[in-house]
């Protein structure tokens, strides 16, 4: 919603808004001449608007309610990002279960750095360029494409790359993975005749996509863009790319992780398939230090270091401790905030098998995201049988993240790798451990 006010207020638009708390993004709006409110009231609607909503909003939310009653126009986010993208710039879109927002990310930053001046609204705060948004006079608008509540089928780009699909959102996807792959199949099927679908060849469900022309990408045999001769380094990973058999150029990321393998192969492919001069941005993915939230440093102290990530899905889970394995002789410490009631019922069993590669687990309060609460479902139970299914250390630590970092902190040592994990609040755990830090260096001090 922040990088579409932005897009907004960079094309002459007045904007306002509400949002149920302060924080950097809300900042930086106010800073472009944006209107804000904290807190949601009917009367911070105008009289003569437009309104715009996430599917974050419920229908007796106050602003909603006076919007009605004004007659005003009511939109989605979807539709507003729809309409942008029909400004007759070539549309590059980014979806699938996972990976999204670091390909969007990634590939506007690198079209950024190499001179291209693109259009973007991506999920997430680009470090290097420190914006989620920006609209400029090239000719390449790329996107992030949110399959969660269906709006996925309101976009028509020129190129598509679906990462992956596996069940997720199931508060929405009632028949899971099924449902998934028909509201895909319904987006691809509008795609136009000379649009190109570039799917996961590795994973079964995007494969089994059918499209009138679709491609594929993967670290296997049999794609058309193929990573080969990997090689993992602490501090970078390199390969080269092949296309349909011929090599086409080598890769450096300093990413960690082989799901990073396949972003950057992803977004290496989709702009080769939109013309883009590959020796032009290839310099460009060996500086990109991924997206805020992605694996991200928060800060280090006595032999301490401290991690946030926006995983919040089994599979998310799995790629980042994944990662975190590179990490040699170290303690891994994983902070998981389950992320909606209906996620942590329906993928109970595979968040359980999730946390490989640790040394300990602390569980917190489920961050509800708008969800009422479900019997039996919480952190305390998901807790005991997580301590059954692993050997190492499980712990649930009730309360906010203040006080989660207030029982945690006592605890850690030298070597230890703290890596909160989740798409809620989880992300003030690190600012808070490091806060801890600083006092008690002061008091030494």
């Amino acid at each position: 919603m922040s990088g579409l006010a932005k897009y907004l207020i960079e094309n002459g638009c007045e904007v306002s808004g509400s949002d149920v708390c302060d924080g950097k993004y809300v900042q930086k709006l106010k800073n472009m001449g944006a209107t804000v409110h904290i807190g949601h009231d009917a009367k911070n609607v105008p009289e003569n608007c437009t309104v715009i909503a996430s599917s974050a909003i419920r229908e007796n939310n106050p602003e909603i309610i006076r919007a009605k009653e004004l007659g005003l126009p009511i939109y989605h986010r979807s539709d507003l990002l729809a309409e942008i993208s029909r400004e007759g710039k070539f549309f590059i879109g980014y979806s699938g279960t996972h990976g999204k927002t670091t390909t969007s990310g990634l590939s506007s930053y690198v079209l950024e750095k190499a001179g291209l001046k693109p259009s973007y609204v991506v999920g997430g705060i680009i470090p290097e360029l420190d914006t989620n948004a920006h609209c400029q006079d090239g000719k390449y608008f790329t996107a992030e494409l949110d399959e969660s509540d269906g709006t996925i089928v309101k976009y028509v780009p020129n190129i598509c790359v679906i990462n992956n699909l596996e069940a997720d959102h199931l508060d929405f996807y009632k028949d899971g993975l099924s449902s998934i792959l028909t509201t895909f199949e319904k987006f691809i099927s509008k795609m136009p005749d000379d649009g190109v679908v570039l799917v996961n060849n590795d994973c079964q469900a995007s494969k089994s996509l059918h499209g009138h022309k679709t491609m594929t990408f993967g670290l296997a045999e049999g794609a058309d863009y193929t990573a080969k001769n990997v090689v993992y380094d602490e501090d970078c990973t390199t390969f080269d790319i092949y296309f349909r058999g011929e090599f086409l150029t080598d890769l450096k990321i300093i990413l960690k992780g082989e799901h990073n393998v396949y972003n950057a192969l992803a977004v290496l492919a989709s702009l080769h398939q939109a013309g883009v001069d590959v020796n032009l941005i290839k310099p460009y993915f060996a500086t990109f230090t991924g997206m805020g939230r992605r694996f991200q440093k928060v800060g280090s102290f006595d032999g301490i270091s401290v991690y946030d990530d926006y995983a919040h899905h089994p599979t998310e889970i799995k790629a980042t401790l994944s990662a975190a394995a590179n990490f040699k002789d170290k303690n891994i410490v994983a902070v998981f905030q389950p992320h909606r009631y209906s996620r942590l019922k329906n993928l109970w069993n595979e968040f359980l098998a999730a946390f490989n590669n640790v040394n300990r687990v602390i569980v917190t309060d489920v961050y509800a995201a708008s969800e009422d609460a479900i019997e039996g479902v919480n952190s305390e139970n998901f807790v005991r049988d997580l301590s059954e299914k692993i050997s190492v250390p499980c712990e649930y630590i009730p309360g906010d993240m203040k006080k989660v970092a207030k029982v945690l902190f006592p605890t850690l040592k030298s070597g230890d790798v703290v890596i909160g994990l989740g798409a809620g609040t989880i992300n003030q755990l690190g600012k808070e451990i490091m806060k801890l830090s600083e006092e008690v260096a002061d008091v030494i001090g």
